[in-house]
């Protein structure tokens, strides 16, 4: 980033437990990612003297980046282990699971929430007269994803409401898991939006791993808030949540036909057979976006419109096997080239197809668009009903 005509670097900690970011010089920077716990002070400024053309850096220069980074927790110490329990701590003594992104990603007073989503919420999308039992939805920001939650949740207001709703999400800081689960209720500025915990436990216990082991990758992650907050202000407090967040299905660094991790196929099927048995009118909802393209991601291009035009042919490609029902096919064609395009949603739009297995018989592209990145680059999402058979 530019601040006040200076280049700087921001280090932001993905999970959360840092809060606050921190800025440092390029030599800074190039001094930090030295920082890998076996480096010595004098490795490090034989590697500096390398990288930067010949510089010699000074070990009282080394030490105050280190004293920076150790202060502001973005180091393997004792102190961001500190700071990390803390964290947690709190998480787990939490009756709910806050509104993280309240105030910076949307108002946090009810009011001016409430109008901001009444507006982000319309659209001319003509409601299906068929039931719906899952939508792919973006989970993009609702400034520049707004066409793609007003043309999907358009399709749950001409009925009752759902007795239930299954979201899968995002882990967009990663995780050692398929999935990780709560039973936290999602807290926003409308509604406290309460979990169906008995499905909860039951999905847990078809688990093969722990569910809960990563339980706190639920506190910052936005990709099921922004649902929260959506359906606290469609139904209030009515539509209980199953907040499911997937991590990696698949070894992704693999080529040929992915292979899944043990325990996810028996994961989606006990979420399939909770769907059609439960006795509630469930919805699905997946929260993914597509494709993230551009320098933000780590593509040395420019986006044109021939990049573009390559991106939503991809993304259109896949979205058919959606709208087929095809769930394999969908995950085939995303990593067909390992997911060039780092579309996020793929396992959790994967899941929800298969979670819906039996249950459907129609499919509806309704909505496809994508928003440019501030730091540079592009993403792109779209809406998609599933309809009941």
């Amino acid at each position: 980033m530019v601040h006040e005509g200076q280049t700087l670097v921001c280090l932001r900690d993905p999970e959360g437990y840092v809060e606050e970011p921190a800025l440092l010089s390029p030599p800074a920077f190039l001094v930090a990612s030295f920082l890998d716990g076996q480096n010595t002070i004098t490795d490090i400024q034989y590697h500096f003297v390398n990288h930067s053309g010949g510089t010699v850096l000074a070990t009282e220069d080394i030490e105050q980046v280190v004293e920076f980074l150790d202060q502001h927790g973005f180091l393997q110490t004792e102190r961001f282990e500190e700071i990390q329990a803390a964290v947690r701590d709190a998480f787990a003594a939490s009756t709910t699971r806050p509104a993280a992104f309240a105030g910076q990603a949307y108002p946090d007073d009810a009011a001016e929430l409430r109008a901001f989503l009444d507006k982000l919420l319309t659209c001319n999308a003509a409601p299906s007269e068929k039931a719906v039992r899952a939508l792919v939805v973006p989970h993009i920001d609702f400034e520049r994803g707004g066409p793609g939650y007003a043309h999907g949740y358009a399709q749950l207001t001409a009925g009752p409401p759902p007795d239930a709703a299954l979201v899968f999400g995002v882990v967009h800081a990663g995780s050692p898991m398929p999935c990780a689960l709560t039973k936290k209720p999602y807290a926003t500025p409308l509604a406290v939006v309460p979990t169906d915990t008995g499905a909860v436990d039951a999905l847990a216990a078809a688990c093969a791993w722990d569910p809960y082991d990563d339980e706190i990758a639920h506190r910052t992650e936005h990709s099921i808030e922004f649902q929260a907050v959506v359906l606290a202000h469609l139904f209030g407090d009515r539509v209980p949540m199953v907040p499911v967040l997937c991590g990696a299905f698949v070894d992704e660094s693999a080529t040929g036909d992915p292979e899944f991790r043990h325990g996810v196929a028996e994961f989606l099927d006990a979420c399939r057979r909770w769907v059609q048995n439960s006795g509630k009118r469930v919805v699905v909802i997946a929260a993914g976006d597509l494709a993230h393209v551009g320098r933000r991601f780590g593509d040395d291009i420019e986006i044109d419109d021939g990049v573009l035009a390559g991106i939503e042919a991809r993304d259109r490609e896949d979205l058919a096997c959606v709208t087929r029902l095809d769930a394999d096919g969908f995950y085939r064609g995303v990593m067909r080239d390992g997911n060039a395009r780092r579309v996020c949603g793929h396992n959790c739009i994967y899941a929800a197809l298969k979670a819906v297995e039996g249950t459907v018989q129609a499919g509806a592209l309704l909505h496809y668009g994508s928003a440019p990145d501030p730091a540079g680059g592009v993403v792109s999402y779209a809406a998609a009903a599933l309809y009941e058979t």
